[in-house]
């Protein structure tokens, strides 16, 4: 088949389109102050409208995981932090036999550049890696005291997705490893501005407290009335372990000289009860020695006797008749109760016949 050409539009309709356009140009420009006019018009006119998304700049991803044998609680914990961090990505869970190197190439195929990963140990333990992928610093911390949005069910609340503010306690700034926690937690918790999933409203308060060697979390709800603070969820403690110049490894930068572990804490536990068990054990032993050994017979006094008064001898009587045996009432219904039914029976015999 031979390709056809199209042909191109003329006529007058064309010709009437070019005519219109010529007569747009041969308008004569408008005054400037015309035209400021018509700008100042249009502005008041204007109907305002949502709040001007401006350009996302902070590329700021943070990887939430966990490895394998955490609790339920853990796990809310998991999804509460997700749910509050709009530039958060999940994963599946890391098996415990595999190193931790291996989360620097985990966060490199996310496209993260932050981590926080949850270690679960002897099911009843739980440590957090807060890490800046793949260079580092990286911090280890041991979790305690969680409470979760279910649990907790507190009155404050916020929209999901908002920006919260950041508190920070003036400890952070007088130690420079708080300084470099503080450094460290500002770049994971904080939503990046004009974030694609986040809302440009900020309802809510982190608050980050330094208490007895220890970080505390809460999360607060902002009321605009009189700008009092709600608790909202969850909430938990960070005992600092080590710091770490590397990503999840490293040479040491500082290690917490207050920080004990949960196995010697147990043991401590463990011990003071079996001291209170063999103190228990020792008295008794002490109480049966004592009532083996032979007592002790002390001499009369002669004195002891001095001041006892006797009593008066009451004269003997001595009973020569019999005592009348006692009535039993009780018998002698029951006896006069069975008479009366045997004359009734005999009576109701002789009138049948």
């Amino acid at each position: 088949m031979a390709v056809t050409k199209r042909k191109r539009r003329g006529g007058a309709a064309f010709q009437a389109k070019k005519l219109k356009r010529n007569e747009k140009d041969a308008k004569p420009p408008a005054k400037p102050s015309d035209v400021a006019e018509e700008a100042e018009e249009e502005e008041r006119d204007r109907i305002p409208g949502p709040v001007c998304k401006g350009k996302w700049k902070n590329k700021e991803r943070i990887l939430i995981f966990s490895s394998r044998g955490i609790n339920f609680r853990t796990r809310h914990l998991m999804q509460d932090l997700r749910m509050l961090m709009p530039h958060s990505k999940a994963d599946t869970k890391m098996d415990r036999k595999d190193k931790l190197f291996v989360i620097n190439e985990v966060c490199e195929i996310k496209n993260c550049n932050k981590c926080i990963y949850f270690e679960a140990k002897k099911k009843q333990d739980l440590y957090m890696w807060l890490s800046n992928s793949p260079h580092g610093p990286s911090a280890k911390f041991l979790v305690q005291n969680i409470h979760t949005l279910a649990e907790l069910k507190m009155t404050g609340n916020c929209l999901k997705g908002s920006r919260p503010l950041l508190s920070f306690d003036p400890a952070f700034d007088e130690l420079p490893h708080f300084a470099l926690l503080k450094e460290l937690l500002i770049q994971i918790f904080s939503t990046p501005r004009y974030h694609p999933k986040s809302q440009p409203f900020v309802d809510h308060v982190f608050t980050f407290t330094i208490l007895d060697n220890r970080i505390w979390f809460r999360n607060f709800q902002i009321i605009e009335e009189d700008a009092a603070l709600v608790e909202i969820g969850p909430r938990f403690v960070l005992n600092l372990i080590k710091i770490f110049q590397g990503s999840f490894g490293g040479p040491t930068l500082y290690e917490n000289p207050h920080y004990q572990s949960p196995n010697m804490h147990r043991r401590v536990i463990r011990s003071i009860t079996a001291a209170k068990y063999r103190e228990k054990q020792q008295v008794k032993d002490v109480q049966k020695l004592r009532k083996k050994q032979p007592k002790t017979i002390l001499p009369h006094d002669p004195t002891a006797d001095v001041f006892v008064t006797p009593a008066e001898e009451k004269p003997i009587e001595i009973q020569w008749v019999k005592p009348e045996p006692k009535v039993d009432l009780k018998a002698r219904k029951k006896r006069i109760y069975k008479r009366q039914r045997k004359m009734k029976q005999k009576m109701n015999c002789g009138n049948a016949k």
